[in-house]
């Protein structure tokens, strides 16, 4: 696809990086058939060929409206169609860049403002570990809107952090809401590790992976956590203590492996962010390192009250994001579990999307309920996913217990100890 840049973006590096990525396009569609909200709504504008030709008119000067901004926000950026498109279409950098320009171009209505500004300070927050504790106490008496975000208490063992030392040591990224939301998923993580022999390391002043800000249009901010990130990390890569830095959020999985990109810019951090995003290492990819080394622990699986039979549900961000397809349910299933995809669309984004199903409920809670009924066909004993987004939106919609793989991993373990 060629597209002629106006004057204001010739020479600006969001131009030349959408150009280049526009040049790849070859209009041929096959992206629709696999995007989420084409499927639900149908109108080319809200599939990623139309947003395409939205996001070329912008960058050729053309009309930047209110109706264009709309459609780019209904996009969840799950980026099924990178996965889908012949011409390796890089459509989530692109997305970010026309998403940028418009919101400097067409003003928001004062709520949506509110509500964008909520979230990217008020989830970063650290006063938003004690107000999930507070609705928590209160979360019987909630609307529902409210109570689908507030999940119940976490378990006791969520508070139960390994102590051995081991020669093999890993970072990982605590997160910015997991750690009030579900605390359980970062414990379990470290006691599996555990298990397999290898130390789980946290460093004190990293927090949110920069994704929440950047995918808000605050591309500064999340610039800033980004930086904030590798200053934490650095010492413990450069001086080789560490093998890996480890997501067990696919969400933040993703940003960190592209902070490369992100900040290829920056003199002072282009490649301190090369080196992180090559460190980093989705929790599923090291299974089949530590299948051999859990198999002895985890030989009764399927005890009382223990989930043997498991629906995955693989998150955008895994599956697209970073290609990673097949690893986790192969991996449980060589350690005793019977898992299972969806029948039909298990390559579809279940509708959270980070933030999207606050800002874009109704789409998110269609996706919801279309995911939900295609995974209860496979009457699980639970339902496992590797984002704490998906768990939660997922949980919302079911009576169905809604975990983290390694959260069922790690009872496995603890059942057989």
């Amino acid at each position: 696809m060629q597209t002629n840049l106006s004057p204001e973006f010739k020479g600006t590096r969001d131009g030349e990086a959408a150009e280049a990525i526009l040049r790849k396009c070859v209009h041929c569609g096959f992206c629709t058939a696999t995007c989420p909200t084409y499927q639900l709504l149908g109108d080319e504008l809200d599939g990623p060929r139309g947003r395409i030709y939205l996001m070329k008119q912008v960058l050729e000067g053309g009309e930047v409206t209110r109706s264009t901004q709309l459609h780019l926000d209904r996009c969840l950026t799950c980026r099924n169609c990178e996965t889908t498109c012949p011409s390796g279409v890089d459509y989530g950098h692109l997305v970010d860049i026309g998403r940028k320009i418009v919101e400097e171009r067409v003003q928001r209505p004062a709520g949506e403002k509110a509500v964008r500004w909520l979230l990217k300070e008020g989830l970063t927050s650290p006063l938003f570990a004690p107000a999930m504790k507070m609705g928590q106490l209160v979360r019987p008496l909630l609307p529902a809107a409210l109570k689908h975000k507030v999940p119940a208490p976490a378990a006791p063992r969520a508070g139960v952090w390994p102590q051995r030392q081991h020669a093999r040591k890993v970072l990982m990224l605590a997160g910015c809401v997991q750690p009030a939301m579900m605390p359980n998923v970062n414990s379990a993580t470290a006691r599996v590790l555990d298990a397999a022999g290898i130390q789980t390391l946290v460093a004190a002043k990293a927090g949110c992976c920069g994704a929440l800000r950047t995918h808000l249009n605050d591309h500064e901010g999340g610039l800033d956590d980004m930086r904030r990130n590798i200053d934490a990390w650095w010492p413990y890569v450069e001086s080789g203590e560490v093998e890996a830095i480890v997501m067990n959020a696919s969400g933040c999985g993703v940003a960190v492996k592209e902070y490369g990109h992100a900040l290829a810019h920056d003199p002072d951090y282009a490649a301190k962010a090369a080196r992180i995003g090559a460190l980093t290492r989705d929790l599923s990819e090291l299974l089949p390192d530590m299948v051999p080394a859990l198999q002895s622990q985890v030989r009764h699986v399927g005890g009382a009250g223990h989930a043997r039979r498991l629906a995955f549900h693989p998150p955008c961000t895994l599956q697209h994001g970073q290609q990673l397809r097949g690893g986790v349910e192969t991996h449980l299933r060589a350690l005793g579990f019977e898992v299972s995809l969806a029948g039909s669309e298990s390559h579809l984004c279940c509708g959270s999307a980070g933030t999207y199903s606050v800002l874009q409920p109704t789409l998110a809670y269609q996706l919801r309920d279309r995911k939900l009924g295609h995974l209860s066909a496979l009457e699980p004993q639970a339902i496992v996913s590797a984002n704490i987004g998906c768990i939660q939106h997922l949980q919302s919609g079911t009576g169905t217990p809604v975990r983290h793989w390694v959260e069922v991993l790690d009872d496995a373990l603890a059942a057989a100890a």
